[in-house]
């Protein structure tokens, strides 16, 4: 049974949605999701851990700071230590997808002794990230959407007839392909539609660390959230990758084991950026699977 929840971290209040109870593993959407992203995952890891979706800041129900600068990673990353703080502080794992997996390389980057492990879900690790936003011609062109996600003009494109683009991108493959419903369409207008939501989402690209224009060599750790004085990671990492994503080319994955020496790679040929909604039982087994290995996840 889903339960909804609301955590007040102060500055603002975080809507969640949980299943089951036990050991915690929370997940991180990205954009322009809502935590309705993770039903299936949340029906799933239910039913052997305490799961939690939050509505990420700005997103759905959670609290809409009106700031570019309040969606810093450094506030990111303190809402998912909040988060995890009001479901008893322990060690936890933690899942990210797209713009929820970016925030989570990031938590997990600042906060290592936190977790007992990580999942990425075709979102970059930002070291290779950034080398192939300045070596990779493809990549770039790829991430060209970003700048236009930072610009004035990105709110009425977005907003425009219904929310038409958001359908095209997110929506509409889904409903032809068949892993969405009506009913989903209807709870993503829904979210879409709190005000403020679009514009929030957006914030997080507008409030990015890195000036992706003009990368010459790879910045410091601390250029991308304050306080890091590393690019490597030794929490155990899966990272689950749609091969077929237009948005991060493969690329990104070569030299990852050089920043995370606890890797594990699964990539899916056939899925794309999408990949949790196109092959949620997939996805769920490779987690599973991989949980079995960590020192404390025999239960899964």
């Amino acid at each position: 049974m889903l339960k909804n929840g609301f955590a007040d971290l102060g500055d603002v209040k975080l809507h969640y949605v949980a299943a089951g109870e036990g050991d915690l593993i929370l997940f991180a959407h990205g954009f322009p999701e809502f935590w309705y992203a993770w039903k299936n995952q949340l029906e799933d890891f239910g039913r052997t851990h305490l799961a939690v979706a939050p509505d990420l800041r700005g997103y759905n129900l959670s609290s809409k700071p009106e700031r570019i600068e309040d969606y810093r990673l450094e506030k990111l990353v303190g809402d998912i230590a909040g988060l995890a703080a009001q479901f008893g502080g322990r060690r936890f794992t933690l899942v990210g997808h797209d713009w929820g997996g970016l925030l989570a390389w990031a938590f997990a980057l600042a906060n290592p002794g936190l977790l007992e492990g990580l999942v990425i879900i075709n979102a970059p690790h930002p070291a290779t990230f950034l080398r192939e936003l300045r070596e990779n011609p493809a990549q770039q062109q790829a991430s060209a959407y970003i700048q236009l996600f930072r610009s004035q003009a990105a709110e009425g494109l977005f907003t425009a007839d219904n929310y038409q683009r958001l359908k095209d991108v997110v929506l509409d493959p889904g409903l032809r392909q068949g892993y969405f419903t009506q009913e989903d369409e209807r709870a993503y207008l829904e979210a879409w539609s709190q005000p403020g939501a679009i514009t929030c989402g957006l914030n997080y690209y507008r409030a990015a660390p890195l000036g992706l224009e003009s990368i010459q060599s790879l910045p410091k750790a601390a250029d991308f959230l304050s306080g890091l004085n590393s690019w490597v990671l030794e929490v155990p990492t899966l990272v689950i990758w749609g091969e077929k994503d237009e948005y991060l080319l493969t690329g990104i994955l070569r030299g990852l084991e050089e920043y995370v020496p606890k890797l594990t790679v699964k990539r899916i040929p056939d899925g794309s950026h999408w990949v949790i909604h196109e092959k949620p039982e997939l996805v769920n087994q490779t987690i599973r699977e991989w949980m079995k290995t960590l020192p404390r996840g025999k239960s899964a």
